[in-house]
């Protein structure tokens, strides 16, 4: 597998960005499904779906010491183990670091949780947001560590209202707009429950950008599948004419049709405008399996 690691160098102003190296869980590389690898400056992380021996790790781990520039760190997560542990191949241990990707700046973790803080598939997102957020009042609905907040405040909103369960993930969010040197003034957040919450929501609209990008699944919060529709009929409730809606779909087993039916039902003035596809490391051998990113205008 060590052939089809990308170790080409992704910089912004100089500055190394954080991306996904191999992507076996877009079933391009046969056998390997059950692997991904992500540089995370100066750390390299392997995840595994499944087991693999330290004989296999060990020289994934070398090659990727030798060809990082800068790598101090190469790490295991076993998502195949009870409450997906990290472990350390080879360097130094390090648990919290700041990376960069499009061109922002993040706090990760290791070792803490499942999730780092942060999914590197949605770096385009991210600079979509960022590119389209001027002068707007932005909803940013499952808002976990307000990566998109971050970067609609970078790209000049007037305010982001970031809503999650999580309080403690919207502490971390609060922290990653200090971490880019940006007035929380103009940012609220809200740790709620969003089904239970859609007045409270209304109240600090009308919004101009709507970013939704759920869980396809938690127990006892979400089911996408049952759930999408409440939210996307919402969506006149909330919304100015004119606004532009962003739906995430984080399901494999449920393809993009499956949020044009949602909003064809819920609210059929919204029109589809465009696609914003992963980073081109996330190759997807089947259609539909990946994250799926869809943009719709709000016409009132």
């Amino acid at each position: 597998m060590i052939q089809h690691i990308n170790f080409n160098s992704h910089q912004h102003n100089g500055v190394e960005q954080c991306r996904r190296l191999f992507h076996g869980r877009g079933c391009a590389y046969p056998g390997l499904e059950h692997v991904s690898i992500d540089w995370l400056p100066p750390v390299a992380v392997i995840t595994l779906y499944k087991e693999e021996s330290h004989d296999w790790l060990q020289p994934i781990a070398q090659r990727l010491i030798d060809k990082l520039p800068d790598c101090r760190s190469v790490q295991v997560q076993y998502r195949c183990r009870p409450m997906a542990p990290f472990e350390l191949l080879l360097g130094d241990e390090v648990s919290a670091l700041v990376v960069e990707a499009a061109g922002l700046k993040f706090n990760v973790q290791l070792g803490h949780s499942q999730n780092i803080g942060l999914f590197l598939d949605m770096a385009n997102g991210w600079q979509w947001v960022r590119e389209h957020a001027r002068g707007k009042r932005v909803l940013n609905l499952f808002a976990y560590t307000c990566a998109f907040s971050v970067a609609a405040i970078a790209g000049g909103a007037s305010h982001v209202v970031n809503v999650d369960m999580s309080k403690s993930a919207l502490s971390k969010g609060r922290e990653n707009h200090r971490l880019n040197r940006q007035d929380t003034k103009q940012v609220s957040f809200q740790g709620v429950d969003i089904f239970k919450s859609f007045s409270r929501l209304k109240k600090h609209g009308p919004y101009d950008l709507l970013i939704c990008d759920p869980p396809a699944f938690q127990k006892g919060s979400v089911d996408i599948k049952r759930d999408y529709k409440k939210i996307v009929r919402r969506i006149p409730e909330w919304m100015n004419p004119g606004s532009q809606v962003m739906l995430c779909l984080n399901s494999p087993d449920l393809a993009e049709e499956f949020l044009f039916q949602t909003v064809k039902e819920e609210c059929p003035q919204c029109q589809f405008v465009d696609t914003i596809q992963p980073p081109d490391a996330f190759v997807e051998t089947t259609p539909g399996k990946g994250l799926k990113v869809l943009v719709f205008s709000y016409t009132g």
